[in-house]
């Protein structure tokens, strides 16, 4: 069956028509384009595919997009235009950039999820102690990084904040 929605991601309203099986995730990788966020799991444990709706980070691959009508979604590709004042360089914000700096990027694919994440944190704690880091990321897996550099990544952009 199809529904019909209204919604808000990275500040531009979208009316679409889904069927009501279709997932968040694919709704903005495959009706929008959007496919920075990415599919790991596809169930809900790896946390590649996290996205913030409302202001809470969500797996994008648990949720179905007609449940999402009416709300407000930010993805990676709108991390600084919608949750970061000012943006430098090529526009990363300050998170990407911290992640970069500190080599929390190695091949990527986790790396969308844990900067949502990383920002849903920081937009709700300004100085989060390392407690905090350990729940905010808890259920993204990554690889690469043996995560060290990534709670540094997360530590640099929360001390450059307060």
């Amino acid at each position: 069956m199809s529904v019909s929605i209204r919604i808000k991601v990275n500040g531009t309203t979208y009316s679409s028509v889904v069927e009501d099986d279709q997932t968040l995730l694919s709704f903005l990788r495959d009706n929008l384009g959007l496919t920075g966020t990415k599919e790991g799991c596809g169930n809900g444990e790896c946390g590649a595919c996290t996205v913030i709706v409302d202001g809470i980070p969500m797996r994008s691959c648990l949720i179905l997009a007609a449940e999402m009508d009416g709300r407000e979604i930010t993805t990676i590709e709108g991390i600084s235009k919608t949750t970061v004042k000012e943006t430098k360089g090529q526009g990363l914000s300050p998170i990407q950039e911290a992640f970069i700096e500190e080599g929390a990027v190695q091949c990527g694919f986790c790396t969308p999820g844990f900067i949502m994440a990383t920002s849903a944190l920081l937009e709700r704690k300004k100085n989060p102690d390392d407690n905090d880091i350990k729940e905010a990321l808890s259920g993204h897996l990554c690889r690469c990084t043996g995560y060290k550099s990534i709670y540094k990544a997360v530590k640099k952009v929360a001390a450059k904040s307060t």
